[in-house]
């Protein structure tokens, strides 16, 4: 019986764990916070039964890819590269609206976003690029070059709909350009660059964008369907989030000591109710599935979960998932550590980096740390095509701990073989 398990679930015994206690804590919290759904669909079970069947398709997923040898990972590369191009410019121009942003496409009544393959696949082909282009001094110049023309415009046609991934997508790559060795002098002109460049959008956005226009908790459906819709021009379309985007900042910025009869619920409702779950959980926690705040979080299923994970499960139980992301991290950099390749070390520590970069992003934002910015908690939110693709992405992982695992022995064989 153990064989036949330790046959189906290869690769790191440790990620496998990880993996499934997050899927766990997904289907307890997910169950919990999508209140709102149950009422909407009036179907208590089907919501969670959606959510179970992704996380069902996303473990036989990553059980497929682990696998599959690492090596065979670059054969997909090229066609990635493309899949990703043609499906950001396709939701550019004909995508789904989501929350005023279009960042889906429907195919078959199912919808996907083309960001989550796009992100691996720049980790993929930085991965690739670092590893050929390696020296004994480092990476060698070129390959700065080559990752940025590869990325930077997926990065672009990424952040024109949804900012704040791109912004992580971005911090990941210069985080793996680093560990690949790339000279710090091109590192430091690009960190020179971003910053003019962020200060140079911000002072773009406070010109070009209206947070006048952002009042979304007071906007009743009836009037928000009514409303008629004005065709954008191209400097329009560009530049349509804008007003979101300085919605959001201001709103972070603005940090006035308000009384509390005076503070307005309705104007900011995501981030009070997600400061009320966090403090009403009285250190202990509620104990899953008795959270008040799930009823008026919007997001509290996806982008707020972790909020609802403080409120029913304290302290310990956030701290937990905290330590469970940190465990993936550094589990995974052991596993790099013992590759004799650089390609399969680079993919995995990229991939572990994006999914524990976007969990931290996920965790500040529903502790008022950072402004909202939209993004699921991985493993543990509820999703669709991004439950599925960070399945793929430990799958991935699972595939080059297989390959460690094996050099490892070997070379230990070896060298008891040689003191014999």
């Amino acid at each position: 019986m153990n064989k036949t398990i330790g046959n189906i679930f290869k690769g790191d015994k440790v990620i496998w764990i990880v993996f499934f206690i997050l899927c766990m804590i997904s289907l307890i919290e997910v169950f919990s916070a999508s209140s709102n759904l149950t009422y909407k669909s009036n179907n208590f079970i089907m919501p969670i039964m959606k959510h179970a069947l992704m996380l069902v398709v996303g473990g036989f997923i990553a059980v497929v890819i682990t696998n599959v040898p690492c090596r065979y990972f670059k054969l997909a590369t090229p066609f990635l590269i493309l899949v990703s191009y043609v499906t950001l410019l396709w939701v550019l121009f004909a995508g789904e609206s989501i929350n005023g942003a279009n960042r889906v496409i429907e195919l078959g009544g199912q919808t996907f976003q083309p960001s989550e393959i796009a992100k691996g696949t720049i980790i993929l082909a930085e991965a690739q690029i670092l590893s050929a282009m390696q020296t004994e001094k480092g990476a060698d110049r070129q390959a700065f070059k080559y990752i940025l023309i590869i990325s930077l415009p997926m990065i672009f046609l990424i952040g024109i709909e949804n900012l704040s991934t791109a912004l992580l997508l971005f911090s990941t790559m210069f985080l793996l350009m680093f560990i690949g060795r790339v000279p710090n002098i091109q590192l430091g002109k690009l960190t020179g660059y971003c910053f003019l460049l962020v200060l140079a959008g911000v002072l773009l956005i406070e010109l070009v964008g209206d947070d006048s226009k952002i009042d979304n908790d007071k906007l009743t459906k009836v009037e928000a369907v009514a409303k008629p819709k004005k065709e954008r021009n191209a400097i329009e379309k560009l530049f349509h989030r804008a007003d979101t985007w300085k919605g959001r900042i201001n709103k972070f910025a603005d940090k006035k000591d308000i009384a509390p009869e005076d503070y307005d619920l309705d104007k900011d409702a995501q981030v009070a109710h997600a400061n009320i779950a966090i403090v009403s959980s009285n250190v202990i926690g509620k104990g899953p599935g008795n959270s008040v705040e799930r009823d008026f979080l919007a997001q509290a299923y996806s982008d707020f979960i972790y909020a609802i994970i403080i409120e029913e499960m304290g302290i310990e139980g956030a701290a937990l998932v905290v330590f469970l992301y940190i465990i993936l991290l550094f589990r995974t950099a052991r596993i790099a550590n013992r590759c004799d390749n650089n390609f399969p070390a680079f993919l995995c520590m990229g991939l572990a980096m994006m999914l524990v970069i976007q969990a931290a992003a996920n965790m500040l934002v529903a502790v008022g740390i950072v402004p909202v910015t939209g993004q699921p908690l991985p493993l543990i939110s509820k999703g669709g095509t991004s439950t599925i693709i960070n399945c793929a992405y430990i799958g991935a992982i699972l595939s080059v701990s297989r390959t460690a695992k094996k050099k490892k022995e070997f070379v230990t064989e070896k060298v008891e073989n040689t003191d014999i």
